[in-house]
């Protein structure tokens, strides 16, 4: 059953989008719950009638370009992200509880409610020149995907990329949009200098659940078709089951790595499906409304891998899980990877290209 009485925003009010609920996030001082037809709990005499959701973009400079990060699960210290929340909409985003830093919320805010950083290349600019800088591959998409709708009219990821091939900087790009192929006259000949390689995310073939549980995401077949073209190009590409969503999507584990493996993909990846903070009632929500029979089912495993909760956030768990079903999904990955010769990884990437240009986008050198 859903999370609560309280009913879920009205479908027609949230088309094309994931999230059912705009629930307050935790650092807000009060609970505010919008319902459709107004907010509630909000200090305000008269409900405020909403229509909708269009996605809203608001402009940021920030003061640093270059995220760090020191965390045993993954495999890089640095990243960059050109935008704030993700009009992809994707239920299970783990990033959805960073909104909350913003006074905003992790549901439908989080996917309408954009902050774009346009100039985010003239500080990573000057970050890269300062002289106690060390080079280490940067990366792009871990967070937000660089290459949501609204790339395309800010550009603020394909300038991020003009800097760091001005700099020779490695980077690793995981991405679900196909935006990416735009950028292929940089990330070609930087690919070619072991400089570049690109992640795409595939979560499931079923273009219908996919349009459901990642509404604004080009489809399953699109995103095979982009590996094949990023192969084609030269650019090394990893396939990344994430989530892996138990009791829903864990029975494509197989088909998606012999269908990304004849597109061309040279290496495979998969995450346990995560539900950090508000992103648990969210997906709990979700599951309720478009796929009651497996509800149960998905949230009874997930506690089965997390000693009896619905997450647990230790390093070296929180990625996995453990226990009887996280063992089989993990091994039946490991198996057809290795049958596939995606259990390799990507080539690695070149630190020691990296140098200072003499000029910058905005004035070239003369010499």
């Amino acid at each position: 059953m859903p999370n609560d009485a309280r009913p879920l925003i009205p479908a027609d009010l949230r088309r094309a989008r994931g999230a059912g609920r705009n629930m307050s996030g935790r650092f807000e001082p009060f609970e505010r719950i919008e319902t459709g037809t107004g907010w509630e709990g909000d200090g305000w005499d008269i409900p405020e009638p909403q229509k909708g959701w269009r996605t809203e973009v608001s402009l940021e400079r920030p003061r640093s370009a270059i995220t760090r990060n020191s965390s045993p699960d993954v495999p890089f210290d640095r990243s960059i992200n050109p935008y704030r929340g993700c009009e992809h909409g994707c239920i299970y985003c783990f990033a959805r509880p960073s909104h909350g830093y913003l006074g905003l919320s992790p549901g439908l805010d989080f996917e309408t409610r954009l902050v774009a950083r346009p100039d985010i290349w003239r500080v990573l600019d000057q970050e890269l020149r300062r002289p106690s800088y060390t080079v280490a591959p940067m990366a792009i998409g871990t967070n937000t995907d660089p290459y949501q709708p609204i790339e395309s009219t800010f550009k603020a990821m394909r300038k991020v990329l003009e800097v760091l091939q001005d700099f020779r900087h490695p980077v690793g790009i995981v991405t679900k949009g196909t935006m990416v192929a735009r950028d292929l006259d940089i990330l070609g000949p930087m690919a070619a200098a072991g400089l570049a390689h690109v992640g795409v995310t595939i979560t499931t073939l079923d273009p219908d659940l996919s349009r459901r549980m990642e509404p604004r995401v080009p489809l399953p077949a699109r995103r095979l078709a982009l590996i094949n073209e990023l192969s084609q190009a030269g650019v090394p590409v990893r396939v990344m089951i994430s989530p892996v969503i138990p009791g829903l999507t864990d029975h494509e584990i197989e088909p998606i790595l012999d269908a990304a493996h004849k597109a061309g993909a040279r290496a495979a990846s998969w995450l346990m499906l995560r539900l950090p903070h508000e992103v648990a009632p969210l997906v709990k929500d979700w599951l309720w409304e478009h796929a009651p029979g497996r509800a149960e089912k998905v949230m009874r495993r997930l506690r089965e891998m997390h000693g009896g909760k619905e997450y647990d956030s230790r390093f070296g768990h929180r990625m996995r899980g453990q226990g009887v079903h996280a063992r089989m999904i993990a091994r039946r990955f490991e198996i057809a990877a290795r049958r596939l010769g995606l259990d390799g990884g990507l080539p690695p990437l070149d630190c020691a290209q990296f140098r200072v240009p003499l000029g910058t986008q905005d004035q070239p050198s003369l010499f």
